[in-house]
């Protein structure tokens, strides 16, 4: 994959990436595979819905995983749900998303900086 062409600091200045803990995981009404995550970012935020074809992890391994979320873009229509934050991954084994986590438990809704 070509690297992308050179962006300004503010660009990433302007995401604001929060750690959040997976509390509901349910089958999302789309088309594709997908779950429908319930993610707590502590009191300041609260708990946000992420949408996605995350499928290769069973709901029992994802409930109570902390991931890395960008939460200030505007809610995505994804079909007849709506996506209230981007939860981060990588692309793994075909294409599987593979989520970015803290390496060990921090607090919820924590900066990434």
């Amino acid at each position: 994959m070509p690297i992308k062409p050179i962006a300004d600091f503010s660009a990433f200045d302007a995401l604001d990436i929060r750690v959040g803990r997976i509390v509901k995981v349910e089958e999302a009404k789309t088309k594709k595979p997908t779950w429908r995550l319930t993610i707590d970012f502590g009191d300041e935020i609260g708990t946000k819905v992420s949408c996605g074809a995350y499928r290769n992890y069973p709901k029992e391994a994802l409930i109570g995983r902390q991931v890395l979320a960008v939460v200030n873009f505007a809610p995505r229509k994804m079909g007849p749900e709506v996506s209230e934050v981007l939860t981060l991954g990588v692309p793994g084994d075909a294409g599987a998303t593979i989520y970015v986590t803290p390496q060990q438990e921090v607090e919820l809704g924590v900066p990434l900086f």
